[in-house]
């Protein structure tokens, strides 16, 4: 409110508060002593009576009456006043005087504010009476007409009045008792948001505007955001009495909610690991919507890289699910009955089973825990609501192409203000986002994992390096999203003690590059068995390859997989000669006996299956103690290095190898996987020859269980 310029010059206000309320009409109000002495003089006073602030206050309001016997009684006793809220209420027409001279009838109704010091003084609310307004119509004031919603609240931030619209938005006739708390007067408002900004005004005597505050229905969850201002109401040389809220219904909750989803398609469904996608759900809607949200998804939802078993009924007949994520506002996450991983229960009749199997959400505004409800069954999640203040809940679903996924559970504990109508649709919509992605991690987790099954079982089981080398192999599935792909490696012991080693790479990945993988293996046993040579091998398996991909049989009506790379080694003991070919695959690199680490030099042909060269074979004197490495192109190439860069570092790797190939094989995945997972499969092999006086061992150490991961 305006003051007088001496006034202000004291205090440093500004006058005009009212006028930097919000962009429609000021309302007409004034602020009186308990004398009825004009202490402040609103923009809308001015603009209904001509006269300006510094005009009128500090002079007695009966001067502005156009008739003394027509002035309202001040005082604040007992009278003809009529109870508005608990607080006594005068409600008067009366004359008034404009700037102009000419006569107004003017309703008037005020309000009583009393400070903790005993001081009191008059809110008024005035506008023009209509002819033949009587003193007991005067409830039709100009604050009951504007389209602002205007309220008075004491120094105790408790609601003393509000004028007809803010009672019409927020459903109420009329304010309980100034007697209780903000939070108890008006169910609904926020209390952390208004509470703060109201003791601010009262303790910095300044106005605060464009201040956003939500209200919920308790009752039907329909939510309304204010844009408000708050001035304070002071007499002068006083302390703040109290405030006044002018506010305007916005419509920032719209930008908020598609702000929210904005972020929400960025955040989650990031991988196509279940997990990680239900967590990004929880991680978005705290504290944007909710306090504490959790995830549960069905035991038939695979949660990691294999399959679950499906997990046995609870007691009762009722399935159960698995915490797959779950965030709080609070760090320790008291709200938490179950970590993320465990298996969770639920009772029967309970509300997460309507929401599960039910064709809406759960929706409760306001927690129902007394005796007689769910909770009966559920002693546990009973003594969680009740120690962290959980009082309002909604329980969604999480459906996805006719699947039921799991449910998604928001609460809130510190927020006071409840659900809102609004909040659940924002979630129903988060959730059919997260349930997208969920379904699309759970179908790509099954696949995968359905070729990884069949991957490790086409591969060898044990690798036998005979009395010619001693054997050992890594296979590593990638992480990426393509799925698993085709590394395969093999040893087939050949007559005369010779030994055939085989590394290869089938094109593309998944469960189709995995029974490719399968083909190509049987093909190459099938040629071995002929003892060809390496590179008439290769000439064989390129045309028995290319045959299959123009039938189709090699890639069952995926293109994307028509061939692959390979090496195929023949050693020989007794000659200590190994001749070896290879078709469009990384080379192979030497170690020698004194642990010299060299890329072999070997002629390259084209991948397998394209059906366009001929191949060559190279011979290599490996000494006694010399090892062999083979390997696929996920062990040295990615996506953000060179391979030349992971050769450099595969033969660094390799240098000085352990007594143990087993040690060295560990030793050579962790060093080229240590920056980032593997994008693509891995597949290594590494050979040893024997010494002449391990004849002897071969049969005790001459096995390798298979390549391990």
């Amino acid at each position: 409110m305006a003051r007088r310029a001496g006034a202000d010059s004291e205090t440093g206000r500004i006058p005009g508060g009212f006028g930097r309320g919000p962009a429609a009409p000021a309302p007409a109000v004034a602020l009186l002593g308990s004398d009825g002495t004009v202490l402040a003089w609103g923009e809308g006073c001015r603009r209904v009576l001509g006269h300006r602030a510094e005009d009128v206050v500090g002079l007695p309001v009966q001067r502005l009456l156009k008739t003394p016997a027509e002035a309202v009684r001040w005082s604040s006793g007992p009278g003809d006043m009529g109870r508005r809220g608990g607080r006594r209420a005068v409600n008067a027409v009366v004359k008034v005087r404009h700037r102009d001279g000419m006569s107004l009838r003017l309703t008037v109704e005020t309000v009583a504010l009393t400070g903790g010091g005993g001081e009191s003084c008059w809110f008024v609310a005035v506008t023009e009476a209509p002819d033949g307004v009587r003193t007991a119509d005067a409830e039709a004031a100009l604050l009951d007409r504007s389209p602002l919603a205007v309220a008075v609240w004491d120094a105790g931030t408790r609601l003393l009045w509000s004028n007809r619209a803010c009672r019409e938005v927020v459903g109420r006739s009329e304010v309980d008792p100034p007697t209780r708390s903000t939070s108890r007067t008006v169910r609904g408002f926020d209390r952390s948001t208004i509470e703060p900004v109201i003791r601010q005004v009262l303790t910095s005597r300044e106005p605060v505007g464009d201040h956003v505050l939500r209200w919920v229905s308790p009752e039907h969850g329909r939510e309304v955001v204010f844009s408000s201002s708050v001035y304070p109401l002071a007499p002068m040389g006083g302390g703040p009495l109290g405030v006044c809220t002018v506010s305007l219904i916005t419509k920032s909750g719209e930008r908020q909610r598609l702000a929210l989803l904005g972020r929400a398609a960025n955040r989650i469904g990031t991988t196509l690991d279940v997990m990680t996608t239900a967590q990004e759900l929880a991680d978005t809607a705290v504290p944007a919507i909710a306090d504490y949200v959790t995830v549960d998804l069905a035991d038939a939802v695979p949660l990691g890289g294999e399959p679950l078993k499906r997990m046995s009924e609870a007691p009762s007949g009722i399935p159960v699910f698995r915490r797959a994520g779950q965030s709080s506002i609070h760090r320790d996450m008291p709200e938490a009955a179950f970590r993320v991983g465990d298996v969770v229960y639920v009772p029967p009749g309970s509300p997460f089973l309507t929401a599960l199997y039910g064709d809406q959400s759960y929706f409760m505004p306001v927690m129902e825990t007394g005796k007689g409800t769910w909770l009966d069954r559920d002693p546990q999640r009973r003594r969680l609501i009740h120690d962290t203040g959980m009082h309002s809940v909604m329980m969604i679903p999480l459906r996805a192409r006719g699947t039921i996924l799991g449910i998604a559970v928001f609460t809130r504990t510190d927020n006071a203000v409840p659900f809102s109508q609004d909040d659940l649709l924002l979630a129903e919509e988060l959730c059919v986002q997260a349930a997208l992605s969920l379904d699309n991690a759970r179908r790509y987790t099954r696949e995968r994992a359905a070729a990884l099954a069949l991957q490790r079982s086409l591969l060898p089981q044990e690798l036998s390096g005979g009395a010619a080398v001693d054997l050992a192999g890594r296979y590593l599935p990638s992480d990426r999203h393509e799925g698993v792909g085709g590394d395969w490696m093999d040893a087939i012991e050949l007559p005369g003690a010779r030994i055939g080693l085989v590394i290869g790479d089938v094109v593309g990945h998944g469960i189709n590059a995995a029974a490719a993988m399968g083909r190509m293996r049987t093909a190459v046993h099938t040629l071995a068995a002929l003892d060809q040579h390496p590179a008439e091998l290769l000439d064989h398996l390129d045309k028995v390859a290319s045959q299959l991909a123009e039938t189709g049989t090699w890639s069952q009506g995926y293109s994307s997989v028509t061939g692959g790379t390979c090496i195929y080694a023949v050693y020989d003991p007794a000659t200590r000669v190994c001749a070896l070919a290879r078709a469009g695959h990384p080379p192979p690199m030497l170690v020698t006996p004194d642990g010299h680490a060299r890329i072999a030099d070997t002629p390259v042909g084209p991948p397998v299956g394209i059906g366009t060269g001929r191949y060559e074979s190279v011979e290599l004197e490996l000494p006694e103690g010399s090892l062999l490495a083979l390997y696929t192109d996920g062990l040295v190439e990615s996506r953000h290095g060179d391979i030349d860069a992971g050769l450099d570092r595969l033969l660094a790797a390799l240098q000085r190898p352990s007594a143990s190939l087993e040690d060295t094989c560990s030793r050579v995945i962790a060093r080229m996987t240590t920056d980032a997972p593997p994008e693509d499969d891995i597949a290594l092999l590494m050979a040893r020859t024997r010494h002449a006086d391990d004849g002897g061992r071969a049969a005790a150490h001459g096995q390798h269980r298979g390549p391990s991961a």
